[in-house]
């Protein structure tokens, strides 16, 4: 992509009062359909996924690297009125406010949707929250670990016979992210049609409850409590991770006929396709520790690669376990051009990840390094606001901003 190829949100300005990870998340995304993202930081260290290291590079974190691509950070103390004054001015004039403060704190700031929307009645406001904005549970903190135990999502994640399991990565967080992200995308088209901005919230409880899906669905509509399925399936059976000669493999047969050819051209197993135990898939189900150990047989007898090659040509989804390196190194990695080259003021080039979005006349921005600590606080107050260095150097020395 080059300088003067459109970006689908060119021309939209996000005032971002985010950290850690599902508010820096939607506005990750935000800034990669080409948003400008005003990342405001607090004086006393900024956004705290700044200090979570190891992993670092000289001192940088590489979590807040990746988070905060394509922002710009202007640094301002808010519990000082100037602070107050200059952080609202920014939002008269900007398209998206994104906060994931505990309920009360915009408030208090004197950053409040009915504030701001005094002075920008086209305001997009979004709250990212623990548990809602409302309601008698609004005032708990809310991080993706304890949301993954309270929604469910831990009792079905794990082996069946074993622990409760937390997902390795903030699932929820990040989902809570995009669920934010294309709830202010669906509010600025509103806002194209009507003229009027709106509120906006999302909650990592709500997005956690809604990961669910078939499960949740289960228990509401059947009132089936469902079973942890580890690496299984509870609808579809074969499906899981299963062992040949030299690593694991997942694979899943959906349908009979999927059944049918793994038995047949995959395995070489056409008995198993009439064997009562295996004959559909409810009898499946009901013996799939059976059925896995039959597959288990054949599929050590050769290496993955070997039943790989097999799986593909039968048309069956099948593929290797992989680790994070392995994963990154893949073919299927580099088919996609999922990494790019930025360069960050201080550590020079770094590998940067791609966004997965691609649109084919307003194609994603090409990434830009996250920002160093108040690299651009100056620079936005100039542009946007149109204060002068006299100011600047006046709110510099009263402690009210930090920064280049």
């Amino acid at each position: 992509m080059n300088s003067a190829t459109p970006v689908a949100l060119d021309g939209i300005r996000v005032l971002d009062f985010t950290r850690v990870l599902a508010g820096p998340y939607c506005t990750l995304s935000l800034g990669d359909l080409g948003a400008e993202i005003i990342k405001i930081e607090n004086p006393a260290g900024g956004d705290e996924t700044r200090r979570f290291l190891p992993p670092d590079i000289d001192g940088e974190s590489t979590y807040f690297l990746h988070v905060n691509r394509n922002k710009k950070s202007v640094v301002i103390d808010l519990s000082k009125p100037q602070g107050k004054a200059l952080a609202l001015e920014l939002a008269h004039r900007a398209d998206v406010l994104v906060e994931n403060f505990r309920p009360g704190v915009m408030h208090r700031l004197g950053l409040d949707y009915d504030t701001v929307r005094e002075g920008n009645e086209g305001i997009i406001y979004c709250s990212v929250s623990g548990y809602g904005t409302e309601g008698p549970h609004a005032t708990r903190a809310g991080l993706d670990p304890v949301i993954q135990g309270e929604c469910g999502l831990m009792a079905l994640t794990g082996e069946p016979d074993g622990e409760p399991m937390r997902i390795g990565v903030s699932l929820v967080d990040a989902m809570t992210g995009t669920f934010a992200s294309q709830a202010i995308l669906a509010a600025l088209v509103a806002r194209g049609r009507s003229g009027r901005g709106q509120r906006v919230e999302v909650s990592l409880f709500d997005t956690g409850v809604n990961m669910l899906v078939n499960f949740g669905a289960a228990y509401l509509m059947a009132g089936v409590e469902p079973e942890r399925p580890g690496n299984g399936n509870l609808v579809a059976q074969p499906s899981g991770v299963y062992h040949a000669a030299d690593g694991r493999v997942v694979v899943t047969c959906a349908n009979q006929a999927a059944f049918e050819r793994l038995c047949g051209d995959v395995l070489d197993a056409p008995e198993l396709i009439d064997d009562p135990r295996f004959l559909d898939n409810p009898a499946r189900l009901s013996h799939t520790e059976m059925l896995s150990d039959e597959i288990n047989r054949r599929l050590g007898t050769a290496s993955r690669a070997v039943w790989l090659e097999r799986l593909r040509a039968a048309g069956i989804p099948g593929g290797e376990v992989r680790s994070v390196a392995e994963a990154l190194g893949s073919d299927e990695f580099a088919a996609r051009d999922l990494v790019t080259e930025v360069s960050h003021p201080t550590l020079g080039p770094l590998r940067q990840l791609r966004s997965p979005m691609r649109l084919d006349e307003t194609p994603c921005r090409e990434p830009e390094s996250a920002p160093t600590f108040g690299q651009h606080t100056r620079e936005v107050l100039r542009a946007v606001l149109g204060y002068e260095d006299a100011a600047l150097d006046a709110w510099t020395d009263a402690g009210v901003i930090r920064g280049q």
